[in-house]
């Protein structure tokens, strides 16, 4: 019985109504809860939605900040252009990082997605990440290898459209190492790269004239030479061989423009191949190609105004690297064999 009433009184207090006391406390800790819940549901909102960088950040862009404007122009600016996903909260953070007063102007560029927190600390130190961009076009490279080099090294770069731009200057774009601004546009860096080509060609510009034919021949002879040679004198011989055919009226036969043709950085066409319908081909029509099949350099544009002569018409480049010329057909045909098949 007296275990009965003991449990009993252990029970009794579950069943009675709360204290107004006790009452108040739970009230209390159920607004404290929902308190800090809808604190904790603002700040999510607030980093999700406004600090951090808008889904569409424009990527690789550039916005230019004007000398005397506002931080109410300037949040506005970087708002319309998805730099940032709310104005209110820029401000705020220029405000509480003591840079109200001085953003600076400039030509800001935005390599990759940053909070607004790290937009409002570059304005207010200057930090506009205009570093240049290290870009090495290589001897021999043809634009479309360009457009592809310039891709790796710039984002939302347009290789396509640079393509289609850069083909008339075939030739003409001198391959060198160049530092770019990451917001350099396609028509600045052809400028850059077609203007180093002329300042190139100055130093030789006596020679030129005194060979006598047009500069676009003499690019055109030597790009084929850039392909086909790696060294100077060699590349003289073939200059010597290639212009006495020309004169003769003979096709050149250069195997260096099916690479071109086809788009291939190496390229030893079949039999098949030489008859492709290509004004580029050499086997196929007398004369020059209509243009260079790529970017020469400086010692092949020499080696082309600067041919060696000889009593050779073919050559070879055998297996093991080394040029062969021939004065006949038949001797070109022995050490075709000999060397190279």
């Amino acid at each position: 019985m007296q275990r009965r009433l003991m449990r009993l009184v252990q029970i009794l207090p579950n069943w009675l109504p709360p204290s107004p006391r006790e009452a108040r406390y739970a009230a209390a800790r159920i607004a404290l809860v929902a308190a800090v819940g809808g604190i904790m549901a603002s700040f999510f909102a607030v980093y999700t939605f406004w600090h951090l960088p808008p889904p569409d950040f424009p990527t690789g862009a550039t916005v230019a900040i004007a000398a005397g404007d506002s931080m109410d122009t300037i949040a506005h600016l970087l708002y319309g252009q998805k730099v940032i996903a709310s104005p209110l909260l820029f401000k705020g953070y220029v405000i509480l990082q003591r840079g109200a007063t001085s953003l600076q102007a400039g030509e800001y560029f935005f390599p990759e997605p940053e909070s607004a927190w790290q937009i409002a600390a570059r304005l207010i130190t200057g930090d506009t990440r205009l570093t240049p961009i290290r870009v090495t076009i290589p001897e021999g490279a043809t634009t479309y290898q360009m457009a592809e080099i310039l891709a790796k090294k710039f984002s939302r770069f347009d290789a396509v459209s640079f393509a289609e731009k850069a083909r008339p200057r075939e030739g003409y774009l001198y391959p060198d190492t160049y530092f770019f601004p990451p917001n350099a546009t396609i028509e600045e860096i052809l400028a850059v790269m077609e203007q180093n080509f002329f300042t190139k060609i100055a130093s030789i510009q006596d020679k030129i004239d005194a060979f006598g034919r047009p500069l676009h021949e003499v690019v055109t002879m030597a790009s084929l030479l850039e392909r086909e040679a790696r060294t100077y004198e060699a590349r003289r011989m073939i200059a010597g061989i290639l212009w006495k055919r020309l004169d003769l009226g003979m096709p050149l036969q250069v195997d260096a423009v099916f690479g071109y043709i086809y788009r291939r950085e190496t390229f030893s066409p079949r039999l098949s191949q030489l008859e492709a319908d290509s004004p580029y081909n050499t086997y196929r029509n007398k004369g020059l190609p209509p243009g260079p099949i790529a970017s020469p350099s400086l010692s092949s544009l020499e080696a082309a105004v600067d041919p060696l002569p000889s009593d050779y018409l073919f050559y070879l480049t055998g297996r093991d690297g080394k040029m062969y010329y021939s004065t006949t057909y038949r001797e070109h045909l022995q050490k075709k064999r000999r060397y190279l098949d």
